[in-house]
């Protein structure tokens, strides 16, 4: 018979209440890295005609022909969407996880992804109209002359869209992006959560930056398969002027491009949210450090 004891996996961190606006910093300076990934990704996702069809490609497409400038094109309209859609989705993931979390408890997977479905729904709404803008900022340069829209800012291209194609161009495409936010907060927030504390719990790494970056890295590679389709969808709805059904937008693509078109763009994608996602956990951590520090409370 087998008398060995069972080890005791070791005890949560205790529960602190941090200000509101966390995830939206930490989110807004991630992107400030990342934000050339993201405008290769939406790039490729959106190339026609003689357009590069490699990342590579793509970077150096842009290098020659917008300089480094243009790899940084719509970041302010990029900043503008973090400011409203992290800001959301983190804040209220956190804010119903601690009021449906006993002290010393750990949440649930089901529970983690019920609250991260939820909140990242409302920031996909809230972010949606800076994000339309972001989609077109980057693309713009991409476009013949005739077609480019010259957004100074992200504030300019939100006001543009208001006066050029009415408010419910600040909602195009609402319902593929909320979807998406949806997926992108269950599948990061909830996968960070549980590979976060299950490292904390049963390896030797404690609550330490090592930790915070393997289970960011994991949640980025969640994030991105299972959001790969519904982002295609969004950049394509978004990017468009006219108003084409989500139906037959998706016939025209899958007879285009068949089955494959649900991960086109998969590896710029992940190469942008896998570091973004390590850079947002880790900027948010160190945020969430400062915070207990400042306020005296001991880690």
């Amino acid at each position: 018979m087998n008398n060995k004891p069972k080890k005791e996996k070791k005890p949560l961190p205790k529960a602190v209440h941090y200000p509101f606006w966390f995830g939206g910093s930490a989110s807004s300076l991630a992107a400030c890295v990342t934000h050339p990934l993201d405008l290769v990704k939406v790039r490729l996702q959106l190339r026609s005609g003689n357009a590069p069809k490699t990342m590579l490609g793509t970077f150096g497409f842009i290098l020659r022909n917008e300089a480094v400038r243009g790899l940084y094109s719509g970041l302010s309209a990029s900043l503008l969407r973090q400011m409203t859609y992290s800001t959301v989705r983190f804040g209220v993931y956190e804010e119903l996880k601690q009021r449906a979390t006993k002290e010393g408890e750990k949440p649930s997977l089901p529970l983690l992804i019920g609250l991260s479905t939820f909140s990242g729904f409302l920031g996909g709404i809230s972010g949606n109209a800076a994000d339309v803008t972001n989609v077109r900022m980057q693309q713009d340069r991409a476009l013949p002359p005739a077609q480019q829209r010259h957004y100074k800012h992200g504030l300019d291209g939100m006001f543009r869209l208001l006066r050029e194609e009415g408010p419910r161009s600040w909602f195009r495409g609402v319902w593929p992006n909320s979807v998406r936010a949806a997926l992108m907060n269950a599948s990061q927030l909830a996968s960070y959560d549980t590979f976060k504390v299950f490292l904390i719990q049963n390896t030797p790494m404690g609550d330490t930056t090592t930790t915070h970056f393997a289970a960011s890295l994991w949640a980025g590679f969640v994030a991105t398969t299972v959001c790969s389709p519904v982002d295609v969808i969004k950049s394509r709805v978004m990017s468009q002027s006219g108003k084409q059904g989500l139906v037959s937008l998706l016939k025209d693509i899958y007879a285009k491009e068949g089955v494959t078109w649900m991960f086109k763009g998969w590896v710029p994608a992940f190469l942008r949210l896998g570091p973004q996602t390590i850079c947002t956990f880790l900027f948010l951590e160190a945020h969430r450090k400062g915070y207990r520090r400042f306020m005296g409370i001991e880690d």
